[in-house]
């Protein structure tokens, strides 16, 4: 059976969740959004494309960082409403220099660990930039 585009739901703003996964590790990289654009591209170029909503723009990952990901298997969930795109990841997911987006770990006594090390350093990469979560 192919796959029909159109089946997916895609929210009120033509956004649709990914949930973006390391095939080797099973570690979960990141989550983002992808139009039906994104999709397209990622599914002709087998590498990420997303939607970004607060530049309001596409990007592709990796576009200034190097560090991409290719795309390996693509699965939609059972409402049709999320995706999740299995990558071999190249370098860094996160912005901040880590392997996964996922890197602070709330411990049961409240405190917060950082876990895994830096692939390399923001301010290196894409300049003077604040984080995003810093004041």
């Amino acid at each position: 059976m192919p796959f029909d585009i159109d089946s997916l739901k895609f929210n009120e703003q033509g956004l649709i969740p990914v949930i973006v996964q390391d095939v080797d590790t099973g570690s979960v990289l990141m989550l983002a959004y992808m139009n039906r654009e994104a999709l397209e591209k990622t599914l002709e170029s087998r590498e990420t494309w997303f939607w970004s909503r607060s530049r309001q723009k596409f990007w592709h990952k990796g576009e200034t960082s190097g560090n991409t990901q290719k795309v390996k298997e693509i699965y939609y969930d059972c409402d049709r409403d999320t995706l999740l795109v299995k990558v071999t990841q190249r370098g860094a997911a996160c912005h901040e220099g880590y392997f996964s987006c996922f890197h602070n770990s709330i411990e049961s006594d409240g405190q917060v660990v950082t876990v895994g090390e830096k692939y390399f350093d923001p301010e290196k990469v894409y300049g003077n930039t604040k984080v995003i979560g810093e004041k």
